[in-house]
């Protein structure tokens, strides 16, 4: 029998087995490698791919492990990055053909993690153009003929399809998010600045957010715990205590959670199918969740939303447009013109915006465990031509909470569609404990 079956290993079972040299990295690397020769095709998830590149991590990771040294929490486990993150040993051309074949000089933060947890770094995956709206050409693979969202295309196709266990990706919008929902897999978006960005192409300081991709919430979660830490050249993160967000997602909840179902401003582009789930999700929770209405003033987060993102496009993807306008896509010109337009007043005015809507939504963490809310419309929209609106992610990219989804509803073609639960600035762990126990609950109610 053939080893390609361990590319359907999660990323613990993968880890677990490596260090006790059940399997080696090589053989987990060739495994994934043949996965990806058998769908890539069909799929398209890989920017840049060197088998021989892999494969000589993967024999370093046996090297190492055969030494009797202490194994990163990550070792011999490949993972794909997307393609607006810097790699020293691989192109990174964040979706433009004004970056093609560009070679950075160093790995960003989040590689050099990867690395020194032992991680094998596959290859780059699929982003849009920019990570931005422009679709890319990465087919959904739980749902064919559907776009798997954006910007992190890529990356969701890539977990998706078990051509690879992780994968990283980045989200200012919903580029983590929707694209997990549309594929059926885990995202999670940490707490704005948990995760560094030293390294990454910059959209908008105060939204742009590191989050994974697993196949369920503890793989996300070990990932995460790998990439977070203090950066001091991104001043957006602090010098904190390790999140431990594995250890204490996979904790019992001291008591019964409490959600507050929201639907919010985004609630009124719901497809008929995704609102029937929730309904049945809620009910089903009966006295565990509440449905709660946001006051008038959240109204207001997706305009902050807007300007805030597209004045960080016009001075961080300025040069771009400097470079060669007319070889970008008209998505992306229109949206660094409009962001040149946004005076300061309105700017600042976004920034006041962003705390007083994340000081209302903190009140709700001291009654309830987490926010249960959509996150997207709906099934992922049929062909390639558009990657799908962010509107349910919105709101929680603007505040900087965490978010995790998890595929538990399915749309009346058969197509996932994800249940986004929210949690407190920080409480990362707790959230992921929370959604652990919404899916074995849901799970065994079914």
């Amino acid at each position: 029998m053939g080893k390609d079956y361990l590319a359907d290993l999660t990323a613990l079972e993968a880890r677990q087995r490596v260090a006790r040299g059940e399997v080696s990295a090589v053989e987990l690397t060739e495994a994934c490698l043949a996965r990806i020769a058998e769908r890539e095709v069909g799929v398209g998830a890989w920017a840049h791919l060197d088998p021989q590149l892999a494969l000589a991590q993967a024999r370093a990771a046996d090297v190492h492990r055969q030494t009797g040294r202490p194994l990163g929490p990550l070792h011999g486990v490949p993972v794909g990055v997307k393609d607006i993150i810097d790699s020293a040993d691989m192109p990174t051309e964040n979706g433009t053909s004004l970056d093609a074949g560009r070679r950075p000089g160093e790995d960003a933060r989040v590689v050099s993690r990867l690395k020194a947890a032992g991680a094998i770094v596959l290859g780059k995956t699929v982003t849009t153009e920019c990570a931005y709206m422009a679709p890319s050409h990465t087919r959904n693979p739980s749902a064919p003929g559907r776009t798997p969202g954006g910007s992190s295309a890529g990356s969701a196709a890539a977990v998706a399809s078990a051509m690879v266990p992780l994968a990283v990706g980045t989200q200012t919008a919903g580029s983590v998010i929707r694209p997990a929902s549309y594929c059926g897999i885990v995202g999670f978006k940490p707490t704005f600045g948990l995760i560094p960005r030293t390294g990454i192409l910059r959209h908008s300081d105060w939204l742009d957010t590191v989050g994974v991709f697993g196949r369920t919430i503890a793989d996300a979660a070990v990932l995460a715990d790998t990439l977070a830490g203090h950066d001091p050249s991104d001043a957006y993160t602090r010098p904190t205590a390790a999140p431990e967000i594995l250890n204490i997602g996979q904790s019992k909840p001291p008591v019964t959670p409490l959600l507050a179902f929201v639907r919010t401003t985004a609630w009124s582009a719901i497809d008929s199918d995704c609102g029937q789930g929730f309904g049945e999700l809620v009910e089903a929770l009966g006295e565990r969740c509440d449905t709660v209405e946001l006051p008038e003033m959240f109204a207001e987060a997706a305009a902050a939303h807007r300007r805030l993102a597209l004045v960080g496009m016009a001075r961080n993807l300025r040069r771009y447009y400097q470079r060669g306008a007319t070889e970008l896509a008209e998505a992306t010109r229109a949206g660094i013109e409009e962001g040149g337009s946004i005076t300061g007043v309105d700017y600042v005015s976004a920034l006041e915006w962003r705390e007083v809507l994340h000081s209302g939504l903190d009140e709700f963490f001291s009654r309830y465990d987490a926010i249960v809310t959509p996150a997207v419309a709906g099934q992922a929209p049929q062909g390639l031509a558009a990657t799908g609106s962010p509107a349910f992610c919105l709101l929680w990219s603007l505040t900087g909470l965490p978010t995790v989804t998890v595929p538990l509803l399915e749309g009346a073609d058969g197509c996932p569609i994800g249940v986004q639960l929210v949690g407190r600035r920080g409480n990362d762990g707790r959230l992921m404990r929370t959604a652990r126990w919404l899916v074995e609950t849901i799970t065994a109610g079914a």
